[in-house]
């Protein structure tokens, strides 16, 4: 059984904080049985971050539409609004962060002309969650998107982010450690 992995948290550059301690949660979660599929372990990053973090009011991750990946298609989310199900590559933040392969943090959307969400957002962060789903290929690609809205102007600090992009990472490995089962298992002879 494959396992998502553990970040090495002594990279990280914020002190011993909520980030950390959700951080070594979602990085057991993603060792569990339960946690070591992607999606599940999107669904509870998600959902535990809504909780969480007051200030962030809708959580949810994008991954890349297959075959074509000319767009993002909505996965699992936790929050107080209905997203938008599938996200063009050259519309929004999230198409911005996608295309760019960079983080994408606005603390005034208002003021950003490519946002394209509730009017009741007042900051967004996108981080690209990068992975390599096939072994014998050495470059990883934008596979799905963290992003997060608050309702607050100027939510997302520095160290925020590097959270938020520690979050996505632990993610990325996962679906990388699925793709590279998945992969093993369809070249084994049955």
């Amino acid at each position: 059984m494959a396992s998502c992995g553990q970040a090495n948290i002594k990279e990280t550059l914020f002190p011993m904080s909520q980030y950390d301690e959700l951080l070594g949660k979602f990085e057991a979660y993603g060792r569990s049985a339960e946690g070591t599929k992607s999606t599940a372990l999107m669904q509870h990053i998600a959902e535990r971050l809504h909780e969480a973090m007051t200030r962030y009011n809708w959580v949810g991750f994008y991954s890349m539409e297959a075959p074509a990946f000319d767009a993002l298609v909505l996965g699992p989310y936790s929050g107080s609004f209905m997203p938008t199900l599938r996200i063009p590559l050259d519309r929004g933040l999230c198409g911005a962060a996608a295309t760019s392969g960079k983080t994408v943090v606005v603390n005034n959307v208002a003021a950003d002309p490519r946002y394209m969400g509730s009017d009741l957002v007042k900051s967004n962060i996108v981080v690209p969650i990068f992975a390599n789903v096939k072994k014998d290929v050495m470059k990883k690609r934008v596979v799905a998107e963290l992003c997060i809205e608050s309702y607050f102007a100027d939510a997302f600090t520095a160290p925020e982010q590097r959270f938020i992009e520690s979050c996505a990472a632990l993610v990325g490995r996962c679906i990388e450690k699925e793709g590279f089962a998945s992969a093993e298992n369809e070249s084994t002879p049955h």
